[in-house]
This record gives C-alpha cells, sequence and structure tokens, in this order.
C-alpha cells in the first residue's frame, strides 16, 4: 500500500465514502430520526461508526480487487476506517444530542424521568477508554511498520537520520490528528452540558421566583435527564399544592361567612363569639339564631375531627340546624330532629358533633337549654361570685338517629351574670408542659373580668389561653360565646 500512488488509492476510498454518503441520508432517516428523540443520540453514533466501517470495508475490498492489496494492508485500511469513523461518530452522535436538546427547549416539551439510566460517568469513561485504545492502536500500527521499514534504509547514518526524522514528522502529524479529534469532541461535549445546565437552571430561576408555569424539558437519559424529570415531578407537586391551598383558603372565606359577623342586637343582652381554628378549616360552630317572641338561641356545635371534611360536616349541621330553627318548640326537639339528619350523613364516615344550644328569654329571664354530648356551659353570679354549670344529659349527635334529648330550666338571673359556652379546645388546651389549661383557669378569667363587655370577657379568656399555650402549637379548634345578662 506504501509503494501505490496516493492518488490512485484515494480515489478508491473516495468512490467507497461517496457511496456510503449517498445512501446516509435515507438510512439515518428511516432510523435516526424517525425514533424517539432521547433515543437518537445512541442510535446516530451506532449509525456512523457503522457507515464509517462499511466505507473501510468497501475500500478495501475494491484495493484488494483491482490492486491485490496483501491481507496486512487490507487490515491497517480497515482498522484506520473504523477508527476514523469512530470520532466522527461519537461528534455526529453529540451533534445529534444537541439538537435534541434545542429542539426540546423551543418546544417547552417535557417527559418523565428515564425509565432506563445511561450514566453520564459510565459513558464517558466508555469514551475515554475507547479512544486511549484507538490512540494506542494507530500509535502502534504506525511503528510497527515505520520499524520495518527502518530495516530497509541501511547503514548509512545520514538515511538513517533522515528516516528517524520522516518517522517522527509521521507520529507527529498522526497524535496532531488524534488531538484535534479528541478536542473537538471535548468542545462538543462541553457545548452540550451548557445546553443541559441552562436547560435546568432557567425553569428552576422561575420556580425560586414563584413561576410554575414552565417544565423542563426531558432531552437525555443521562443524570441531567433524571434530574430535569424528578424536577417536573417537583413542580407538578408545587402546583398540586398550590391548587389545594388555594381550595383551602377558598374554603375557609366560605366557613367565615358562615360564621356571624356580629352578634344581634337583643335587649337586655350583651353578646360576644369567635372561633380560632387550629387549620385553615376547622369542625367548630356557633351562632345566633332569633326565635320567636323575641327570644334568642345562642348554638354551640363541635364537629369530631379537624379540616376540611369536618368543616362540609359541619356546614350540613348547619344547614339542617337553621332549617329546623324555622318550626322551633323546643330545644330538645331541635336536637332530635337535627341529629336525625346527621346520623344519616355520619354513618359512612363515623363523624359525629356535640352541641349546646341555649334558648334565652331576656323579657321573662329564662334560660332553657339542651346538652348534647357537648361541655356544660357556665353561669357566673357576679352577686354570690359562684359559677353554676348548665348540665344535663344528652348524647353526641350523628350517633344513633333514635336518640331523644331533654330540656333544661333556669329561672332568673342576676343583673351582670355572665354566660360562657366553649368548646373543649379551651379546657384541653396544653402548654410546653403538657398542661391543660382546665376549667378553672376560665372561671378565674371571667371571675376577674366580669364586669367588662362581653367582648372584653370573651377576648380576656383567649388571650389567657393563648399565653398560658405558649410556644406549643394549637391542637385543637377553639370557640367561645360569652352573653351578659342584664
Amino acid at each position: 500500500m506504501a509503494e501505490l500512488p496516493p492518488v490512485r488509492l484515494g480515489v478508491h476510498i473516495f468512490l467507497a465514502y461517496g457511496a456510503v454518503l449517498v445512501l446516509r441520508r435515507p438510512l439515518e432517516a428511516r432510523w435516526v430520526t424517525s425514533a424517539e428523540n432521547v433515543s437518537q443520540p445512541v442510535r446516530q453514533f451506532f449509525f456512523d461508526l457503522t457507515a464509517g466501517l462499511s466505507a473501510g470495508l468497501l475500500a478495501a475490498m475494491l484495493n484488494r480487487i483491482f490492486f491485490e492489496f496483501p491481507t496486512g494492508s487490507l487490515l491497517s485500511l480497515i482498522a484506520g476506517a473504523f477508527i476514523y469513523g469512530f470520532f466522527i461518530a461519537l461528534d455526529m452522535s453529540l451533534s445529534r444530542e444537541r439538537s435534541v436538546i434545542q429542539k426540546a427547549l423551543a418546544r417547552d416539551s417535557f417527559r418523565a424521568p428515564p425509565k432506563r439510566l445511561y450514566s453520564m460517568t459510565r459513558r464517558f469513561t466508555l469514551v475515554a477508554v475507547a479512544t486511549a485504545l484507538c490512540v494506542t492502536v494507530v500509535n502502534l500500527m504506525v511503528l510497527a511498520r515505520d520499524m520495518a521499514w527502518l530495516t530497509t534504509v541501511g547503514t548509512d547514518p545520514g538515511a538513517i537520520q533522515m528516516a528517524v526524522l520522516s518517522i517522527a514528522y509521521e507520529v507527529l502529524f498522526i497524535m496532531a490528528v488524534l488531538l484535534g479529534l479528541a478536542i473537538n469532541l471535548i468542545i462538543s461535549y462541553s457545548r452540550n452540558l451548557k445546553l443541559l445546565f441552562k436547560n435546568e437552571t432557567v425553569v428552576l430561576e422561575r420556580v425560586t421566583n414563584g413561576d410554575l408555569s414552565r417544565m423542563v424539558p426531558v432531552a437525555t437519559r443521562d443524570e441531567f435527564g433524571l434530574i430535569a424529570g424528578h424536577t417536573n415531578t417537583m413542580i407538578e407537586g408545587l402546583r398540586h399544592r398550590i391548587e389545594l391551598l388555594t381550595a383551602l383558603q377558598l374554603a375557609e372565606e366560605v366557613q367565615r361567612t358562615l360564621l356571624p359577623s356580629h352578634p344581634p342586637v337583643v335587649p337586655g343582652l350583651d353578646l360576644s363569639g369567635t372561633s380560632i381554628y387550629c387549620q385553615e378549616t376547622g369542625g367548630d360552630y356557633y351562632d345566633y339564631v332569633v326565635l320567636p317572641e323575641n327570644r334568642l338561641g345562642v348554638v354551640v356545635a363541635d364537629v369530631s375531627g379537624h379540616g376540611i371534611d369536618a368543616a362540609l360536616f359541619m356546614a350540613s349541621a348547619r344547614a339542617y340546624l337553621l332549617a329546623e330553627a324555622q318550626s322551633f318548640k323546643t330545644p330538645a326537639l331541635l336536637a332530635r330532629d337535627v341529629n336525625r339528619y346527621l346520623t344519616r350523613d355520619s354513618a359512612p364516615t363515623g363523624r359525629f358533633m356535640s352541641m349546646f344550644f341555649l334558648e334565652i328569654d331576656a323579657r321573662a329571664k329564662t334560660l332553657r337549654w339542651v346538652r348534647a354530648g357537648h361541655e356544660p356551659a357556665m353561669v357566673y353570679d357576679p352577686v354570690r361570685a359562684a359559677f353554676r354549670e348548665l348540665g344535663g344529659e344528652g348524647m353526641a349527635m350523628g350517633v344513633v338517629d333514635t336518640a331523644e334529648y331533654r330540656d333544661y330550666t333556669q329561672q332568673g338571673w342576676e343583673p351582670g351574670s355572665v354566660v360562657v359556652i366553649g368548646t373543649d379546645g379551651i379546657t384541653e388546651t396544653r402548654n410546653t408542659a403538657d398542661e391543660f389549661f382546665g376549667a378553672e383557669r376560665v372561671r378565674q378569667v371571667v371571675r376577674a373580668n366580669a364586669s367588662r363587655s362581653a367582648a372584653g370577657i370573651q377576648s380576656a379568656v383567649i388571650e389567657a389561653v393563648q399565653n398560658f399555650r405558649g410556644e406549643a402549637s394549637q391542637e385543637d379548634d377553639v370557640t367561645l360565646v360569652v352573653a351578659k345578662l342584664m
């Protein structure tokens, strides 16, 4: 092969590569570009490696037919074509990967994390090892050929010197070519890494600023593709969480509208009420119900549990209670009818509700109440400086639809008497020492603030509860209604 004129040798090599180039585009469209985007770079590499090897085999076959190349020269030609095709295939694969990344960025397309991971470190190691082997094989082939040639130079010092320089120049030239190909691969690989970093960081910067409208295109099956896919999963989770928070905020606003915006004006009564939920929504409820003959109903209820489901159950109970209050007769009958509806609704869920309903007749100075599994209300008599519980029997609502309830009555009160109706979220509030606030502390606060208005007494109790809790978290909803009897 060394004795063959370069032009004649180049013609056959040119014809071989020309034939491969003619067939390359249709075959590439059929086998590479028709594949899934993330699969195209790998296919591109094997396609161009096969094309380079095919060109080498075709050139070897032509030279064998027309010039009767020896087997050793044919193997050298095929090996050279394979090594050259290896570098070209790597470069074309990186170029294809870059094109896929740019298309993914332009289309803003995204995918789930790749099911099969082609590790970047493993791929880089294989390429580095393969490159080193190729360089080694080329050098060994050149050195073996040149060493054989040196044996034919003779003993003339000038000829030997010229031969050594010729071999050195040849080796330097080959190393320069291989180094240039390697540098080209490094630059191409760096361009891809830059795109992938940009691919990820641009979206993450938007997420940091609260913009969740973009996803990270998953353009590779390596670690960057895995990170991009999991980033998309994170963004979807954040979107879902924001939707839930928005829904919770809306539910909170709706629930707040179900509570009284202000107490009614009733001669002889001073009223104040509040509910503080431990979550965005809760199961506590209080209301004022205007009854016939200028009487007033005060209801405080507590649904088991917290959150959206408890709030929905509370909304249903409120609707039933207000509907039945239109034909109000006694607190016990009201509780009985509402219980029947709630039991039907609560059967699949196991939820229940405690309720205290107090009927106040300010003109007749009469209190009438029903207790459905709720904590007793308490009345403070400022004259005797004593408390009396408004207790009684009664099952929680939503448990048994045949439950019966009983009315309890108190005639008369001292002017300035204070009625306090709350939920167990007050008495069962715990501090950092795991101590309960308890009913006795409620009595102490009411007694110390009995001369204040109903709003003042209510604020004092709530403030005392919050101060007692300190740094501990609020574990239950807190609801309190204070009625000051004139």
